[in-house]
């Protein structure tokens, strides 16, 4: 099977696994306890929070190791409406977040707060204006993602940041950066960046560990109470082993970057001219898109129905989000690109990860070919 999944979740790298075992054999000690088994991995702790750092550019201590990117998100969200709530509560966001996001801020507004939903344009863009044009004197927080999940989609957030900083610096800005690390570059501290949101598992790393970037002036409202872990934003005993395995995919993602991205590009760039060699296919993606998300839709055919088409075919793509994929309903992102009905049912995921050669595109162009020609000649079943 190929796999071209990777924007739901990546293989890990030999490395980090072989890292975590040694991590969670030889160093159990809780980082907590005073004791030497508990003082080393508090080391451990504090040096994988110092190569997170470095990677993103930022301090050591603005790092916050969460369970994830959902988590980290909710923190963002949820934690600086709760905290500044004496300031206002009007909240910005775009009608394409990732739901871990989107349902933050649907949660909030059941609970009194007021948010603006940021139309997008047929690419899926907002810009800074918009944003701009958005704030009010009770606007507590701005929150829009780097990279769409679905369609790679690349939001202006280093333009957004800056304009915030200078016009409006007491309104905060997440940004969820889960798709964008290692793939699109982006300076947390030049781009006006507060809280910055990123998962393990997305970069190759192990799933269920993630970190979110507070700025050193920032102040939250904690979600959980326990313990004072994590600056008492996430309570409860740090995941060592985990922590340490992210650190290490953080580092050898970000050292990766350029070279991968510029791969992947060219990889990105033969899938999206095969298909658009098929008439019965539309893409999504636009070309100036992130270097590893291709989407795409069979107008009149079920998503399901092709993603299984090319599973025979030994290919693994993906339909929406992983997060709702199941969920037969229309995309959420393709409706706010204003995309008609048959097209927002049928949309098709190819992500792309840096094991991936020309050779496997030029196999997965064949299946596709393969596939829609199949459907050509089975009109008369009922495939929709």
């Amino acid at each position: 099977m190929k796999y071209f999944d990777n924007a739901a979740t990546t293989p890990p790298y030999k490395e980090v696994i072989h890292t975590i075992t040694e991590v969670m054999s030889a160093h159990y000690g809780n980082p907590s306890s005073l004791h030497r088994y508990g003082e080393d991995s508090a080391r451990l702790l504090q040096k994988a929070r110092e190569v997170c750092a470095e990677a993103l550019g930022v301090h050591a201590g603005e790092i916050v190791f969460t369970s994830g990117a959902t988590e980290s998100n909710n923190i963002a969200v949820k934690g600086a409406a709760l905290q500044w709530i004496t300031r206002g509560k009007h909240l910005i966001t775009t009608m394409t977040e990732h739901p871990s996001v989107f349902e933050s801020f649907k949660q909030l507004e059941r609970q009194g707060w007021e948010v603006t939903y940021l139309e997008v344009d047929a690419a899926g863009e907002v810009t800074e204006e918009q944003v701009a044009q958005a704030v009010r004197t009770d606007t507590v927080l701005v929150s829009v993602m780097h990279v769409n999940n679905e369609t790679g989609c690349v939001q202006p957030v280093a333009e957004i940041g800056r304009m915030l900083k200078k016009k409006y610096p007491r309104v905060l800005f997440h940004v969820d950066g889960v798709q964008g690390f290692g793939k699109v570059p982006l300076y947390l501290k030049e781009s006006g960046i507060d809280l910055y949101s990123l998962s393990a598992h997305k970069i190759r790393g192990p799933k269920g560990i993630g970190l979110l970037y507070v700025r050193e002036d920032v102040s939250l409202f904690p979600l959980l109470t326990g313990g004072g872990q994590e600056g008492g934003l996430r309570p409860g005993t740090e995941n060592i082993p985990y922590i340490v395995g992210m650190a290490k995919a953080v580092r050898m993602a970000k050292e990766a970057e350029k070279t991968v991205s510029e791969r992947l590009k060219l990889l990105r760039a033969t899938l999206m001219e095969g298909i658009s060699r098929l008439p019965e296919l539309k893409l999504n993606s636009v070309p100036e898109g992130a270097p590893h998300i291709v989407h795409f839709s069979y107008p009149g055919m079920k998503a399901e129905a092709l993603l299984h088409m090319l599973e025979e075919e030994g290919f693994l793509v993906s339909t929406k989000s992983a997060c709702s994929s199941r969920k037969a309903e229309p995309s959420r992102v393709l409706q706010a690109m204003g995309k008609l009905p048959d097209i927002c049912l049928s949309g098709i995921r190819i992500s792309l990860g840096d094991e991936h050669t020309e050779s496997d595109i030029q196999d997965l162009i064949a299946a596709l070919n393969k596939a829609v020609g199949r459907v050509r000649h089975l009109k008369g079943e009922n495939l929709t």
